[in-house]
């Protein structure tokens, strides 16, 4: 009797995994909102006729362990909530103080304490950076073409530099300094930090860029990053759970999110060690990022100066020779207003945060999974529930049925045009396309809506097929610029 009661425990914890596992202490018109919220997940294509996801349907869908969420509404926090497990295996829940590894997140706080170096006069965001680098010095060469890069440039991504971003190092291995970090030498497992072409020409997303500016803030301060910005940006924000010390700090275990992949397999050794600090290092939860999200918001308003003042916040969200690409953000405009926001991507995390620049609206988004798809609809649900105008707008599809010989002719493999190698693999599987992601093992499932074209619900894009002569596919075209050639497998 007593065995079976505990298995019926276990059984009831597991059916929950989709479900809020913080303390509920909502009530009235708060919890309604959390109610809509979990109630009305959105993709960027809809089926007319047919009701909203579900938070619950989402997360098993795209096969989500744990996902945690903060929304800000009139400048305040309004509710955070976890969900599901931080660790399947430990069966210990997600709630509101379980720290996520927000990735590239980690460029939006670095900027805020890299600007604050330039409000205090230690640093000019438009001088050459080797003026401030004390050992290590930029190897500019022919393809700058003379030109000097800036802070301001690595904080906006045009400073014309390699190396995207990172893959993390597994527990364990020995990490490398930032100098052997940005030359490519061992144990450093990424190329030499490098110019591209000449810096100011545009935005190229560059995470070795942003590993620049963590050296450059330690050679100013003499200290280390960590210490700097949780001294300096962390804790006259309020962000006291948040850190970006690397490896995290072995009293911190216990709140720590497990990493796993699309499908829901723990990321070897639970997670990686990221030494690029700035670009990718930063451990945090929602609540911490929406303190950030808010205390940006009401210096923008000239309210408060904790960190920047207004002068220089509104630097920080002005883009920067792109029309996007602003210091440690992006910024989204609307007919009805804007927003910053920055989205991460390690190995096992996801996230996403979006603040209003002007009336105090915001949400932050995190999962502990490499399926990142569901960050948007949660994020679509948050703008329809809060009335976030012309944020969120769905386009309406209608299912087609294609009779199944002429769905066949879209089987098969399909590479990339271009330097990538890239490749899809295509069946059919109940009157619809699957398209997996040779590379990563990502899948989705491919509406009809005409015989030469189909649309996705979990990657908001559509494709269309050209034929050749004799009627076979010859290759796809994925946002009116992606062809990808059929091949065989």
């Amino acid at each position: 009797m007593k065995k079976s009661f505990l298995w019926l425990i276990a059984a009831l914890l597991i059916s929950c995994a989709g479900c809020a596992q913080s303390p509920d202490r909502y009530t009235g018109d708060v919890a309604a909102r959390i109610a809509q919220v979990e109630q009305n997940l959105g993709s960027h294509y809809m089926i007319n006729g047919q009701a909203p996801f579900t938070l619950k349907e989402r997360m098993a869908h795209y096969h989500i362990n744990g996902l945690s969420i903060a929304v800000i509404h009139n400048y305040h926090i309004d509710w955070a909530r976890g969900y599901g497990w931080a660790d399947s295996t430990q069966q210990r829940p997600v709630t509101v103080h379980t720290l996520f590894q927000a990735a590239s997140i980690s460029k939006s706080l670095n900027g805020v304490g890299v600007v604050l170096l330039a409000q205090e006069g230690k640093l000019d965001l438009y001088t050459d950076i080797d003026k401030y680098l004390t050992g290590w010095k930029f190897p500019y060469d022919s393809l700058s073409k003379g030109k000097k890069i800036t802070v301001a440039n690595l904080l906006s991504h045009t400073a014309g530099l390699t190396i995207h971003g990172f893959p993390g190092y597994t527990q364990g291995e020995t990490l490398p300094t930032l100098e052997q970090i940005l030359d490519g030498k061992p144990p450093a497992n990424t190329q030499a930090v490098r110019s591209m072409y000449e810096p100011g020409l545009k935005s190229e997303y560059s995470g070795g860029g942003i590993t620049i500016t963590q050296l450059i803030v330690q050679d100013i301060t003499h200290e280390p990053y960590d210490r700097y910005m949780q001294e300096k940006v962390f804790d006259p924000l309020g962000m006291l759970e948040s850190f970006y010390t690397q490896p995290a700090p072995a009293s911190k275990a216990s709140l720590l999110a497990t990493a796993y992949d699309v499908n829901g397999k723990e990321v070897t050794g639970k997670y990686h060690v990221y030494p690029e600090e700035a670009a990718a290092g930063l451990w945090t939860n929602p609540s911490d990022l929406a303190r950030y999200i808010i205390g940006t918001q009401l210096s923008y308003e000239g309210k408060t100066a904790k960190v920047l003042n207004q002068e220089y916040t509104k630097l920080r969200l002005t883009p920067y020779i792109d029309q996007s690409a602003a210091l440690g953000v992006f910024i989204n405009k609307t007919a009805a207003g804007s927003y910053f926001q920055h989205g991460g991507a390690n190995e096992g995390f996801r996230s996403q945060y979006y603040g209003s620049i002007e009336g105090g609206e915001g949400v932050v988004v995190m999962v502990n999974s490499d399926n990142g798809a569901i960050l948007s609809e949660v994020v679509n649900s948050v703008a329809t529930v809060y009335g976030w105008k012309d944020f969120y707008k769905p386009e309406y599809k209608t299912f087609v049925t294609i009779p199944p010989d002429q769905l066949q002719a879209f089987t098969g493999r399909y590479k990339l045009r271009g330097p990538r190698d890239l490749a899809l693999d295509c069946r059919v599987d109940a009157g619809n396309l699957v398209i997996r992601q040779v590379w990563n093992g990502v899948q989705s499932t491919f509406y009809p809506e005409s015989d030469s074209s189909f649309f996705s619900m979990d990657w908001g894009f559509g494709i269309k097929a050209s034929k050749a002569a004799d009627g076979s596919v010859a290759y796809l075209v994925a946002f009116d610029r992606d062809y990808w050639d059929k091949v065989n497998p």
